[in-house]
């Protein structure tokens, strides 16, 4: 059996723990609660008739008083970079914990999660943002976890990057 190690990371309250749950146990809740160090969820997946078991590192959000620890990211095969489309300074961030996983655990396959796309009309990034990321060859998801759209396709997509490497 294939085991793969997936960090979660982002932003404070970008929902990380939410698509997560809503991925593992297909629960949603909108009660908020802050991940304090590493959250891990284990899941079996068979991605393209390839059984995958996944480890999930929840890891605590990255604000300005608290930095994701390298050590977390070690031993990582991919990373879901959760950003919340309500607040435009995540994607700030998740470009510079980007630059951080690669200069800990060097070119893995990545994936930029645009979260909370149940609410578009509050959003601050927008779609020219998006392009941009997908010129410079970043593979963008949309996710909703309340609403359990794109989750599925997220890990999939990261799973299938993994395998081809």
């Amino acid at each position: 059996m294939i085991k793969k190690k997936i960090c979660m990371l982002g932003a404070f309250a970008v929902g990380k723990t939410s698509l997560v749950q809503r991925y593992v146990h297909s629960l949603f809740s909108d009660k908020y609660h802050t991940t304090v160090g590493v959250k891990i969820d284990k899941k079996p997946v068979n991605i393209n008739g390839t059984p995958v078991d996944l480890i999930l590192w929840d890891i605590y959000g990255e604000d300005e008083f608290q930095a994701v620890r390298s050590s977390y990211l070690r031993g990582a095969s991919g990373c879901l970079l959760v950003v919340d489309g309500t607040r435009r300074y995540t994607l700030d961030t998740a470009h510079d914990l980007l630059k951080r996983t690669q200069e800990t655990v060097g070119n893995i396959p990545v994936v930029f999660v645009f979260n909370k796309f149940d609410l578009m009309d509050s959003w601050e990034i927008e779609p020219i943002q998006l392009d941009a990321l997908e010129k410079q060859g970043m593979v963008i998801v949309r996710t909703s976890a309340k609403e359990a759209s794109g989750v599925e396709k997220a890990f999939t997509t990261l799973v299938e990057m993994m395998l081809e490497e």
